[in-house]
């Protein structure tokens, strides 16, 4: 899973099925859901990019999706964005949301 930056983030979502989720290193429930989303790429492989974004070191594009409380997950279909959920989401339910863009 990689992190990326502001200037990474139009480029790499602009084509496929792409997850974002946005974090801070001392988030707890960013800390767990990140276990989370390494189980999801484990199972789902190639069919779907995730990346990570630090609130931190990312204000504008943080701003720019409305990030106000985190982890807030994001997922993108050739850059346009298909849902925002907020919060730690079951594993099950992250991918069943990513499914209906396949």
């Amino acid at each position: 899973m990689k992190t990326i930056n502001q200037k990474e983030f139009d480029e790499v979502t602009k084509t496929g099925i792409c997850l974002v989720d946005f974090y801070a290193t001392w988030c707890m429930p960013c800390r767990m859901f990140g276990a989370i989303l390494e189980d999801i790429e484990e199972e789902i492989g190639e069919s779907v990019k995730i990346f990570k974004v630090d609130v931190d070191e990312n204000e504008a594009l943080s701003r720019k999706f409305g990030v106000l409380s985190i982890p807030t997950i994001l997922i993108l279909k050739d850059g346009v964005l298909q849902e925002k959920h907020v919060g730690v989401w079951s594993k099950e339910d992250c991918i069943e949301a990513i499914k209906k863009y396949q």
